[in-house]
């Protein structure tokens, strides 16, 4: 049974998988899987550098944690199935001005090969709760204007459309409580 986890060294095999399945669809994630390539890519083929990459992951949350100039914090959770990646999903902790726009609180991405079972559906639903802890009574998520499968999973995680913003539509959804 799928279920999000926090970002853990074990999947290093099914996540670096999926990496090379996202490069040959020409994917990246919203630029995510280009920086952590650069940053990283070098490295991860080996347990020691893909630890050492989870370990930067997961300190991203943190409000003093290191992360790229002008990210806000932000916690990963990872969807798997046993053993198997499937996919990614991230919480921003707050919205800076770009983020209002056009990124929102909420960013996830399912590899090639597990699309179209409703994997990002869930993982959406499952991510709201966590939210919530962090104190967010709602949460942003955008997509692309031409990106009608994300726009269906906002919609089925009961996204509210607000409005379109240059490429992106804009949807708020309730964390619950």
């Amino acid at each position: 049974m799928p279920r999000l986890v926090a970002p853990d060294a074990r999947f290093r095999t099914s996540f670096l998988d999926a990496v090379r399945e996202e490069v040959a669809a020409g994917e990246y994630f919203g630029g995510t899987l280009e920086r952590e390539l650069r940053v990283y890519g070098d490295d991860w083929d080996t347990p020691e550098g893909f630890a050492r990459y989870v370990a930067a992951v997961r300190e991203e949350e943190l409000e003093e944690g290191r992360r790229p100039a002008g990210f806000v914090p932000g916690t990963w959770y990872w969807y798997v199935d046993g053993d198997t990646y499937l996919g990614r999903i991230q919480i921003r902790h707050r919205l800076t001005d770009q983020l209002r726009d056009y990124g929102g609180h909420i960013g996830y991405g399912v590899r090639p090969t597990a699309r179209r079972r409703g994997h990002a559906t869930a993982m959406l639903r499952e991510v709201l709760p966590h939210a919530r802890a962090l104190g967010l009574e709602r949460v942003l998520v955008t997509c692309d204007t031409t990106n009608t499968a994300s726009r269906k999973v906002i919609e089925a995680g009961g996204g509210e459309f607000e409005d379109e913003r240059g490429e992106k539509l804009r949807y708020w959804i309730r964390t619950g409580g």
